[in-house]
């Protein structure tokens, strides 16, 4: 087999392990239990783009070789969200239509969030209520606990060796070690 197959095979795997653990953060229940996350599909897609915004900021200020791993990523997570759509029944006529809606959606909440972590804890918050938490009636102390997560997480995903997160060895922040 050629070299550049091998390659382009090992990077496509690497892509998927970090889309894994994307997925496998998100669905932790103590986001569903404790920091006041809707349990519902919309509220697990929204966790899904907060740890991709985690993820891609932390590789936006990498080398083209993160750049071009934040892709693959990226289209990883939405032929995941294809599948679910036709699995869900839709049709390829309305698939099109929905995959740019949340597109746009994910877009919208990396440009919010990052906004928001660039103006401090207020404008996180609000960015936050804006969009993870627009279904639903949450409390202050819950805001406040998922704005400390994004911020420790953030300082977390940028003290992680750059070689190690480009191999695919990314380790989230448990979510335990969040204060109150």
């Amino acid at each position: 087999m050629y070299a550049w197959i091998k390659k382009r095979r090992y990077k496509q795997k690497v892509a998927s392990d970090i889309y894994k653990l994307i997925v496998d953060q998100a669905r932790i229940k103590d986001f569903y239990l404790t920091y006041g996350v809707p349990d519902t599909e919309l509220g697990r897609f929204e966790m899904i783009c907060l740890h991709c915004y985690l993820i891609f900021k932390r590789f936006s200020k990498e080398n083209n070789e993160a750049s071009e791993l934040s892709q693959k990523v990226h289209d990883l997570m939405f032929a995941d969200f294809d599948q679910t759509l036709r699995e869900k029944g839709i049709g390829d006529m309305g698939i099109g239509k929905r995959i740019k809606s949340l597109a746009r959606n994910l877009y919208g909440r990396i440009d919010a969030y990052e906004t928001g972590y660039l103006t401090g804890t207020n404008g996180l918050y609000d960015a936050l209520t804006r969009n993870l938490y627009a279904s639903v009636s949450v409390t202050d102390k819950e805001v406040y606990k998922m704005v400390g997560y994004i911020n420790n997480s953030i300082n977390h995903l940028f003290d992680q060796d750059t070689e190690k997160l480009l191999l695919g060895e990314i380790n989230f922040i448990s979510i335990g070690k969040v204060a109150d």
